[in-house]
């Protein structure tokens, strides 16, 4: 797959061109018999005030792998892929996807099995399974194991950027009960913490404390603005309390080399950062 310019684009007026902000991506159906089966469409620049939605490919043929990576990352979208159910399922917990292409014959766990691990770990993470023609059990079992869609191969990149695009619509217009970060997952309703898919136990005043770090992220807050928002008092400058219930926190949610991303901001408070 390559991005290329056409004669026709070339010669349109500059100001034409730079008000579409696109470019013509030509593309094939993937899949045996489908050679001459292309698509000219125009993909939209990504709006870079946006940060790009992350898709977790985990597929074991290296031709649909780079077929898909280049294709979505053309679509604006960042890629992350797995070569076995194992590691994908590793990635999809730690939070580094907003939604997963799967393949449902896999090395090491398969489809099956991912989806199931999922459907615990992260319920609300959409994934379009990827099923051999014909196979309609295969397809019916993927859907009741909590897969939201599917595409038979061999398949259009244009198709499935579409559904691609539809479930990040749904997903993005339901209630949010979930807090996501540096590996950690927050659901509010069950106040369940997981971390890389691990369940933590977290006393009610941590998980109310990580629960309002994590919705200020990026912010510095002051110890007073933690006091009043999780304790429910005015400042006092005699109690250490904040900087306890973070120790706290820190020693429950860090893992060996990968310390929970909360910064001491010297004189002023603390800061939880965005990876």
């Amino acid at each position: 797959m390559r991005l290329r310019s056409t004669s026709s684009e070339s010669s349109q007026p500059l100001s034409r061109r730079s008000a579409l902000h696109e470019k013509p991506l030509r593309c094939s159906r993937f899949g045996p018999g489908t050679e001459g089966a292309t698509y000219d469409r125009p993909v939209p620049s990504p709006d870079p005030a946006i940060p790009p939605r992350t898709i977790l490919v985990i597929e074991d043929e290296p031709g649909i792998v780079d077929f898909l990576e280049q294709g979505l990352r053309a679509h604006g979208y960042q890629v992350v892929s797995a070569g076995d159910g194992d590691r994908g399922l590793e990635l999809a917990l730690g939070g580094a996807a907003d939604l997963v292409v799967l393949d449902m014959m896999l090395p090491g766990r398969d489809g099956l099995e991912v989806l199931g691990e999922l459907e615990r770990g992260r319920p609300a993470l959409p994934v379009i399974i990827l099923t051999a023609l014909g196979e309609v059990e295969q397809r019916v079992t993927g859907l009741d194991a909590g897969a939201v869609d599917y595409l038979t191969k061999p398949f259009s990149l244009q198709e499935l950027a579409a559904r691609i695009r539809a479930q990040l619509r749904v997903a993005e217009q339901a209630p949010s009960t979930t807090l996501r970060s540096a590996g950690l997952e927050i659901n509010l309703l069950a106040r369940e913490v997981r971390r890389d898919g691990e369940l933590l136990r977290l006393t009610t005043t941590e998980f109310e404390l990580l629960v309002y770090l994590l919705r200020h992220r990026g912010r510095v807050l002051s110890r007073e603005q933690i006091l009043r928002a999780v304790w429910g008092y005015e400042h006092d400058p005699g109690t250490n309390v904040v900087d306890v219930y973070i120790g706290y926190l820190r020693r429950k949610l860090g893992v060996p080399g990968h310390p929970v991303p909360i910064t001491t901001v010297r004189s002023v408070g603390y800061r939880f950062d965005e990876p």
